[in-house]
């Protein structure tokens, strides 16, 4: 990046964020859903953009009308709560959510919070917003405790709760989740992209007792939609109302809000992929126990694993042997993504030949 560019000075010298791209035999880096999308969602997908082609000329629905009917209808019945669609908003991925969060809640003078190691982007968006941020270090176990909690200042005005949490698959309580809502004067964002990966109660639960909740949810990983961008956000209406302060105008194209129906129709196909990648999930988890490495426990689609004396180096070993997982930065740790079976297969047997020349702590 070019110092003769008259840039903010907070964002002078800033790397961007994004995970290695590598087109290797074997995927496992990024949390992706590993099923390609079925012949019949296809043909649905291909009618529905052909009933919509002869708009796009058009601006598309401005608010996501049936999108957000339909997305209530599917939060409703999963997470067995009552929600109106005026408590669904949509936007392109879950990350446009929170930048629209803190552009609403946050900027200058306000302060984000957020419970560490976790999702990366909390801390870039809150940046990129002139928001100050903190971080307050989890406990050994990855999970945030009454030390966590002490740490938290009452005049935060958000504070980011990612569960199961990315990296590390670990899990927050609904009581935690209460503990820290009636702490802090601002607002709680609790991150719930892999809810569907889980077998614990929504946050959304927690809406009618919790004003200043927000629960931010997304279609790329259950739903096997990385490749389209949906996002949504589940809240009070006035917040959802609030959001439209700073929304684009026509933010959510029609092919996008088009593609998003046509995933909550095959809603019940797509949970017996969750089912087969759970499955995976925990192979991967007794494979990895199995070779002596330690594993933190996970609710998500992937599994955090250590400890190596060279974490890194393991990954390029993998990269090497043709499987790409994460390196997300934490000392000694590394997270893969649970695939298919055939991947799952090829990740522990190409690990198992590198484990035992690599020195693991104890």
């Amino acid at each position: 990046m070019s110092n003769e560019l008259p840039i903010r000075k907070d964002l002078a010298g800033r790397t961007a964020y994004g995970a290695p791209q590598l087109n290797l035999p074997v995927q496992l880096n990024t949390n992706e859903n590993p099923f390609p999308l079925s012949d019949l969602f296809m043909q649905d997908l291909s009618s529905a953009i052909s009933g919509i082609a002869t708009n796009l000329n058009r601006y598309p629905d401005r608010d996501a009308i049936s999108l957000r009917a339909e997305l209530a209808s599917y939060i409703s019945s999963s997470a067995s709560t009552a929600i109106d669609p005026g408590q669904v908003w949509a936007a392109n991925g879950s990350n446009e959510i929170l930048q629209q969060i803190c552009q609403l809640f946050g900027g200058p003078d306000r302060l984000a919070v957020g419970f560490v190691p976790s999702y990366s982007v909390h801390e870039l968006i809150a940046q990129t917003t002139c928001t100050d941020w903190k971080s307050i270090p989890r406990n050994e176990s990855f999970e945030i405790d009454s030390s966590s909690l002490s740490k938290l200042e009452k005049n935060s005005d958000i504070v980011f709760i990612c569960t199961p949490n990315n990296p590390t698959g670990t899990k927050t309580s609904l009581q935690l989740i209460k503990e820290v809502h009636d702490h802090i004067q601002g607002i709680v964002v609790v991150d719930e992209a892999y809810a569907e990966f889980s077998e614990d109660v929504s946050a959304i639960t927690l809406l009618e007792q919790l004003p200043r909740l927000l629960v931010v949810r997304t279609m790329s990983k259950a739903f096997a939609l990385a490749g389209v961008r949906i996002g949504y956000l589940v809240a009070s209406k006035d917040v959802i109302d609030s959001i439209s302060l700073v929304r684009l105008p026509y933010h959510l194209s029609a092919l996008t809000q088009a593609a998003g129906l046509v995933a909550l129709k095959h809603q019940s196909q797509l949970a017996e992929q969750v089912k087969a990648i759970i499955v995976q999930r925990e192979r991967i988890e007794k494979g990895l126990i199995h070779l002596g490495l330690k594993v933190a426990p996970s609710s998500a689609n992937f599994v955090l694993f250590g400890e190596f004396a060279d974490n890194h180096e393991v990954w390029r070993k993998l990269a090497d042997r043709g499987v790409l997982i994460r390196d997300v930065g934490i000392e000694k740790w590394l997270r893969v993504t649970a695939g298919t079976e055939a991947e799952t297969t090829k990740f522990l047997a190409e690990l198992s030949k590198i484990v035992p020349t690599s020195p693991k702590e104890t």
